[in-house]
């Protein structure tokens, strides 16, 4: 936990956007059966815990979406909150899904009034557009929904997801033009997941002082530590779909793997903790999944600290050399 003496690092989600901690938790698994198996081996008293230790560290940003467990991800949150003492505030972000039939600005009115109803609350600090969908609506017209929303007060901040380094500066044009600054792109990005760098993202997000999201960033368990090929067990559930968990991925991964480690045992931290540390070290702002308490106090241990700009590059140059 943070001490008085040691502040929360904190960042501002674009350039006027609310403060919140440099890492937050991500809650795709909070109520999603379908990819993450909610109900079976976890449920809503786990995922209490885990609100309640995520924020009992001072990690008080919860990054969800209407579509996550169909909503009941916000139904979970809602109820977390109604418990929650208001002494420390809470930043909630929630995201837009521009299907097909969301034909009119009316749609993101009425899709973001379901969003609080669910959650319990009158304003989100941060609401984002889920993916690029350009069909009827088109995104002018969905950015000036936006902006209205900012204008009564429903939204605090705007932000993207999922967008290109293009459909980003657009974005960040049709906002600038009606008053409103965007704050953020959400995306993958994580030791095992570097396009950001190459394709003109994080440049482009720096020079329009847009934040960096970061999902899976620890690539669904992979940076962990919990996987290796000398322990291979074949993985159950969606990771049995991703070739990086079967044994001949895992065994080309193990020089980051080892690194992660060796680095950790430096500072007396786990190898998910530095892959969390090295995000924050990119400037981006990561929002790992928590499941239950544990895995929640895990989280905050990648805040007080800092890798070195060595270490910082020895990570990216093994993570480079196993891409």
């Amino acid at each position: 936990m943070t001490s008085a003496a040691e502040p929360m690092q904190t960042l501002t989600l674009g350039p006027q956007g609310p403060t919140v901690p440099a890492l937050g938790i991500g809650t795709w698994a909070w109520g999603d059966k379908l990819f993450w198996g909610y109900g079976d081996k976890y449920g809503e008293a786990e995922l209490e815990k885990a609100f309640q230790s995520a924020i009992a560290q001072g990690i008080t940003l919860f990054d969800t979406a209407e579509i996550y467990g169909f909503g009941e991800s916000e139904r979970l949150i809602g109820r977390f909150l109604k418990q929650h003492h208001p002494d420390q505030p809470i930043q909630i972000a929630t995201k837009y899904f521009p299907l097909p039939w969301r034909f009119s600005p009316s749609a993101v009115s009425e899709a973001l009034t379901a969003s609080l109803t669910r959650l319990g609350v009158t304003a989100v600090d941060l609401y984002q557009v889920h993916w690029h969908f350009d069909f009827l609506l088109g995104q002018p017209k969905l950015m000036q929904a936006l902006a209205a929303e900012v204008q009564r007060g429903r939204i605090k901040s705007v932000g993207v997801s999922n967008y290109s380094t293009e459909q980003m500066r657009a974005a960040h044009k049709q906002l600038a033009d009606l008053g409103v600054p965007l704050a953020v792109n959400q995306v993958q990005y994580s030791l095992l997941a570097r396009k950001i760098e190459t394709n003109g993202i994080m440049a482009a997000a720096k020079e329009l002082n847009v934040t960096i999201l970061a999902y899976s960033p620890l690539a669904q368990g992979l940076l962990t530590g919990k996987y290796s090929a000398a322990t291979y067990e074949p993985p159950v559930g969606a990771r049995r779909l991703d070739p990086r968990f079967s044994q001949q991925g895992l065994e080309k991964l193990a020089p980051l793997f080892d690194k992660l480690k060796e680095i950790g045992d430096r500072h007396s931290k786990t190898p998910a903790q530095v892959a969390l540390n090295w995000i924050i070290a990119q400037g981006a702002l990561p929002i790992p999944g928590a499941k239950n308490a544990n895995q929640a106090e895990q989280n905050a241990g990648a805040l007080g600290w800092s890798l070195s700009n060595t270490e910082v590059a020895e990570l990216s140059d093994t993570s480079s050399a196993v891409l």
